[in-house]
């Protein structure tokens, strides 16, 4: 489970890597009705492309085979750029809500930052 593949390793991982984590924050603010704060996008796409290239070839290409672990580097990227920190309120009060926000269960990882802890 959680397991992808057909993934390349080298540059182009790096890059489809950021693809996919640039269309998971474009997909987060479209369905929560949000403008995506531009600046703070860019800057968690630069800090997941910088830790990326920092791994070893074997660790990135356990990164881009596995799910769990892409969105474990996807939440550090989105809460070290401070993305987590971008309608904060807006979003808390829609994560604490229980509506259904009609994302798939991967976003829990970014939802969770929003709620309080039980």
């Amino acid at each position: 489970m959680g397991e992808d593949t057909g993934r390349q390793l080298g540059p182009g991982s790096i890059e489809s890597l950021r693809e996919e984590f640039r269309g998971h924050l474009t997909l987060f603010y479209s369905r929560l009705k949000l403008a995506a704060p531009y600046d703070s996008v860019e800057k968690a796409l630069g800090t997941l492309t910088k830790t990326l290239t920092s791994l070893p070839p074997e660790e990135l290409h356990r990164v881009a085979s596995d799910r769990s672990q892409r969105w474990t580097l996807f939440r550090a990227a989105f809460v070290d750029s401070g993305l987590n920190l971008k309608h904060r309120g807006i979003i808390a009060g829609l994560a604490q809500s229980g509506t259904p926000l009609d994302l798939p269960e991967d976003f829990e990882h970014l939802l969770s930052l929003y709620r309080r802890p039980s």
